[in-house]
């Protein structure tokens, strides 16, 4: 699953009711909390994570994050390692599904997506979430105060199509529902750095393998937003410098068991550099194998096109069906239309509007 809430794609904690010993910011930095012992700033012990003061009157605390894209969320991760005398006794999430930009702090209609949960101390605490509405932002319920090193909320992508609709779009990307299947070796970093937003800023901002000693080679398998056609790839080995793969090529599938064919002949790369090809647009594609030889790593790999016109029905219609009610009726009349009794079918005019 994908951490919706993550940095890299996006995800920022916009708003916490206390943070006095330590910012609620850290709590989706990526990688594994940090802790000195006897490291004092003007507040107290420093801690990697996000720290509520010790709480004197009834009520709970809480932290809002708006997820990097809108998606499904099916497990959350509240991590609280290092935190083995002050962390909370308990936690719950809702989840929230915001049409615009407003201040999420005055939104009503938040949806539970857990009950309220015991927590461990200095331990990675998973609570799988049931099936739920398709959400924006997700709020940490802490009771009844204390310290949260990391959230992670995991699920699935599922990207508002008005955003899409009528613009160049990569088929691969995380923000727009791709991501990695599978792929032969993550020694030194996950597979799905490779499609998240951006240039990678670091080599460990990418995607690299241990080095190979025999035979064979390294891959990824990658699965599309949906079936689409292939117009443009791009093959980025930036900060890879004397670990580039050597070369690569891209084979492509139409179907989970469809045979493979090739989409991008055996070409060489150079270290530290953006690589862009050109494929022919009238395949349909739902997956793509990109091999690299024999081993290396790879910053970002993109795959421009468009969405089939199954495809592109198909990501409306999920995204539709997940709304709630009320994201329902704004969308409605945010697009000039009547609203409808939710739970129905996309009204007709709304989906020729996405065409």
């Amino acid at each position: 699953m994908i951490d919706l809430a993550a940095r890299a794609l996006g995800g920022a904690v916009v708003a916490a009711n206390d943070e006095t010993f330590a910012e609620k910011e850290n709590l989706i930095r990526p990688g594994r909390p940090l802790f000195q012992p006897h490291t004092f700033g003007h507040k107290g012990q420093i801690y990697d994570g996000w720290e509520t003061r010790r709480r004197r009157t009834p009520g709970h605390d809480w932290a809002i994050v708006r997820l990097g894209a809108p998606g499904f969320v099916r497990q959350a991760v509240v991590d609280t390692a290092h935190f083995t005398g002050n962390y909370p006794e308990e936690c719950w999430l809702e989840g929230l599904y915001v049409d615009g930009y407003p201040d999420v702090t005055t939104v009503a209609g938040w949806t539970p997506l857990t009950g309220r949960v015991q927590l461990s101390g200095d331990t990675e605490n998973t609570f799988d979430v049931a099936d739920g509405p398709l959400v924006t932002h997700v709020r940490l319920n802490i009771s009844p105060d204390g310290g949260v090193a990391r959230l992670r909320v995991l699920g699935d992508v599922a990207p508002d199509p008005r955003r899409l609709a009528g613009v160049p779009l990569d088929l691969a990307a995380l923000e727009n529902g791709g991501r990695v299947d599978d792929c032969s070796n993550r020694f030194y970093s996950p597979a799905d750095h490779v499609l998240l937003p951006g240039q990678a800023q670091t080599m460990g901002q990418g995607w690299e393998t241990r080095r190979r000693r025999g035979e064979g080679n390294d891959w990824l398998l990658i699965r599309l937003a949906g079936p689409g056609h292939v117009r443009q790839l791009i093959v980025d080995t930036t900060h890879f410098v004397g670990n580039a793969p050597g070369a690569v090529r891209v084979r492509a599938r139409d179907g989970d068991t469809a045979d493979w064919f090739e989409l991008l002949e055996r070409r060489p790369l150079l270290p530290d550099t953006p690589h862009w090809f050109a494929t022919d647009p009238a395949q349909r594609v739902t997956h793509l194998r990109v091999d690299v030889f024999p081993d290396g790593g790879l910053a970002r790999v993109r795959a421009f096109g468009r969405l089939a016109d199954d495809g592109w029905d198909a990501l409306v219609s999920r995204w539709w069906a997940g709304l709630p009610a009320d994201a329902a009726a704004s969308v409605l009349t945010g697009a000039g239309l009547p609203a409808e009794e939710p739970g129905g079918p996309i009204p007709a005019a709304l989906r020729a509007s996405l065409s």
